[in-house]
């Protein structure tokens, strides 16, 4: 019996695709020039997060054999930068001599490392952006850049809890591999940012060219069109007195584990010492914290 599937054919419980996005949410490429996709860099910054959506973008081939979208690294400076897994790369830009970019991604990074004036790239550039997308806990330094005030965003499954207690004014939603709200995008955790990319790709040029990108990079994946696809992160993660659950990112934690905290004749457990310091600081603020 054959195995085989096809793109367009129902994704999970048999639900059907959204509509091609060229038709419901359109984006327009420039009058001239190129479309131009501006990656953001920081220490620590997460690899899958930006690499995936930079070969999204760099396969992304027309009917006439054309790419439209011009790429390129930026950071505060051009010094080489250490990201995750002990990788360094080197910058195209710093904020001052990078081109103006039609869209912007923004992986997963430490936060505490971001330069104030990457926060300032981001909320200057974002007023002509056509799209500022984060992928994975990328959300967290759209927040910290007050870009996602008064927003519906998501993040990755271990981040949600973090992100609604962290930032009280952005509404997350659980279980999707992207959220659009306006000029912002967000996505799920690492490999969602691969399908927020070829969303953006049809937004552009409609799901003949996104499937043909997915296609040429042989990616099985239609959370692009399924956004619903990450369903199983939906409810909350539940813990028990034999496995407890880390009440900030949801990771089960030993019980025998030191890191732990009573509140309100309740102990909580942690994964690690970041996650304790987040909720001995505000407690309030994890409790409940759907």
């Amino acid at each position: 019996m054959s195995t085989h599937t096809t793109l367009d054919e129902p994704g999970r419980a048999g639900q059907q695709p959204v509509p091609d996005a060229r038709r419901t949410a359109p984006l327009d490429p420039p009058a001239t020039g190129d479309i131009t996709v501006a990656f953001l860099i920081s220490p620590d910054a997460e690899l899958v997060d930006f690499a995936g959506p930079w070969g999204v973008f760099e396969y992304a081939y027309l009917g006439d054999g054309r790419n439209p979208f011009t790429l390129y690294t930026v950071a505060a400076t051009t010094q080489p930068v250490r990201i995750s897994g002990g990788m360094v790369l080197v910058p195209a830009h710093d904020f001052e001599s990078a081109p103006a970019p039609d869209i912007v991604v923004v992986p997963a990074m430490d936060t505490e490392k971001v330069a104030p004036e990457a926060l300032d790239w981001l909320r200057r550039v974002h007023h002509h952006t056509a799209v500022t997308m984060s992928v994975c806990n990328g959300s967290f330094v759209l927040g910290k850049a007050g870009l996602l005030d008064g927003k519906t965003a998501t993040a990755h499954h271990g981040g949600y809890g973090a992100l609604r207690a962290t930032f009280p004014n952005i509404t997350v939603v659980r279980g999707l591999r992207y959220v659009e709200d306006g000029k912002i995008a967000t996505s799920g955790g690492l490999t969602s940012g691969i399908d927020l990319a070829l969303r953006i790709v049809e937004r552009y040029f409609g799901r003949a060219v996104a499937r043909q990108t997915a296609t040429q990079l042989e990616y099985q994946g239609t959370g692009w069109m399924h956004p619903d696809s990450n369903g199983q992160f939906v409810e909350r993660a539940a813990g028990s007195s034999e496995r407890p659950v880390c009440p900030i990112c949801e990771m089960s934690v030993s019980p025998d584990t030191p890191l732990t905290l009573e509140h309100e004749g309740v102990t909580w457990y942690f994964c690690g010492t970041w996650c304790q310091e987040q909720f001995k600081a505000a407690p309030e603020r994890f409790i409940d914290v759907g």
